[in-house]
């Protein structure tokens, strides 16, 4: 093989190991527990009322999964686009915006997880019938008007109601039903739990980016009510995660070990204080990292005190 040949070889190899790391990277890995900890609950109660299924249980991680990806990819490039992401960007690099892959090569990124989404759906459609096709179409179109579209509701304060609603009671109903094939009151509380740390992490994220979104023309809820009303905000959020399933317990005889959720919390102790003391808006970066892993760590010990 000539010289050449081999150096423009190893060129291509650099520059696809490169866009991969590239494409992993826009996909926010961190920001998953955000969709496995829903199912992860509502997997749990069906578990608890002896209804567990497991290839139900399993489509939804992976659909869960696939959509929260899909929003990622379509924000970053959305954000790109109306010229929202900068280099006074204070967290993770965007891709789109560093140059490291294309406006096109995101958004098709985003067009392929919610196809994959959608297939993985229609088993869960087949099972669950309408209700089902609703809640998935539903969420995938709220993933894509985040911040896409004419109107994106991300950026006119609505981007808090949408991730307690739709990953909380919408995902945690969800996830019971596609198994059981019958609703339950007590996965709306649930849902309210989890889906509360879930949009305590998009608001450290939005209090982070606060002066840089202000700037931008992005009006979060953040933006609209100001930075302590945002604090305060983030504390009431940990509070409804703690207290759901201490209600649960009683108002829905759920297995006592569910309790063991409120240990997660010990995660985000270091969070509180950091977004009520931070000083640098980049500190915040641990408390939104924290936050996302114990959304994970409270899916996870919930289910497993439903298991046991």
């Amino acid at each position: 093989m000539a010289p050449l040949t081999q150096i423009l070889l190893g060129i291509n190899a650099v520059e696809s190991t490169a866009k991969v790391r590239a494409g992993i990277a826009a996909a926010r890995v961190r920001t998953l527990p955000a969709a496995v900890g829903p199912v992860l609950v509502g997997s749990g109660i069906a578990w608890a009322d002896g209804q567990f299924i497991f290839l139900p249980f399993l489509a939804a991680l992976v659909a869960a999964i696939l959509i929260q990806v899909g929003t990622n990819y379509a924000n970053d490039y959305s954000d790109f686009v109306r010229g929202v992401d900068t280099e006074a960007r204070l967290g993770d690099p965007r891709m789109t915006q560093t140059g490291q892959l294309t406006a096109a090569a995101v958004r098709g990124g985003a067009a392929l997880s919610f196809a994959l989404a959608i297939g993985i759906g229609a088993y869960l459609a087949w099972r669950g019938g309408w209700p089902v096709v609703t809640i998935g179409l539903a969420s995938i179109a709220a993933g894509i008007f985040y911040t896409g579209g004419p109107w994106p509701f991300g950026y006119h304060g609505l981007g808090d109601l949408f991730v307690i609603v739709f990953f909380g009671p919408i995902a945690v109903a969800g996830t019971y039903y596609v198994q059981v094939l019958n609703w339950n009151r007590g996965t709306l509380l649930a849902g309210l739990g989890v889906g509360a740390l879930t949009t305590a992490i998009l608001v450290v994220n939005n209090l982070r980016d606060y002066s840089t979104d202000r700037v931008a023309g992005k009006r979060t809820l953040a933006v609209l009510i100001g930075k302590r009303s945002t604090q305060i905000e983030y504390t009431l959020l940990l509070l409804i995660a703690a207290a759901a399933p201490v209600l649960g317990t009683i108002w829905f005889d759920w297995p006592i070990l569910v309790l063991s959720s409120l240990g997660a919390l010990v995660l985000v102790g270091s969070s509180l204080r950091i977004v009520w003391t931070y000083k640098d808006p980049r500190e915040l970066n641990s408390a939104l990292a924290a936050t996302a892993g114990a959304t994970g760590a409270y899916g996870f010990l919930f289910a497993l005190g439903c298991i046991w």
